[in-house]
């Protein structure tokens, strides 16, 4: 006889992993955007696409660091208590809104990023797109509470 024990799902721990999984990759990027905007300084306004790259830098930090807030209240929330699902629900749906227009712009800032072929300069984050869209569709889930 083969029994199968069926645990009754806890929705605070799987919202706490969630969140501090997507919390340690929103930090990720957030360094490689520190990390761009630092080169970017450094080689000043001679470089062609200056302006916009310390527009979408700027943006998409601050979008990171409001989906970083959104998750931080998520997490805090009681997931049992189901009086509190539609807020959650709209939180959650903004933070991967969020973390969507992230991508986008930081699809931007790789396209314009610094050339490979010129080698006083690199782009600290040759990935750092890719790993954001799987970021995107592994943490960022669409069920209900």
């Amino acid at each position: 006889h083969v029994y199968i024990s069926l645990r009754r799902m806890d929705y605070n721990m799987y919202a706490t992993k969630k969140s501090a999984a997507q919390s340690m990759l929103d930090v990720a990027l957030l360094m490689a955007n520190s990390s761009q905007l630092k080169t970017l300084l450094y080689v000043g306004p001679q470089y062609r696409f200056y302006i916009p790259l310390i527009v979408l830098l700027a943006l998409s930090m601050t979008l990171q660091v409001v989906v970083g807030l959104l998750l931080v209240f998520i997490a805090k929330y009681n997931l049992n208590d189901e009086r509190k699902h539609p807020k959650l629900e709209r939180m959650n749906n903004a933070a991967t809104v969020f973390v969507f227009f992230t991508v986008l712009i930081n699809i931007f800032i790789t396209a314009l990023g610094f050339q490979a072929s010129n080698k006083s300069f690199r782009n600290p984050v040759m990935v750092q797109t890719r790993v954001f869209v799987i970021y995107l569709f592994k943490f960022n889930n669409f069920s209900n509470y």
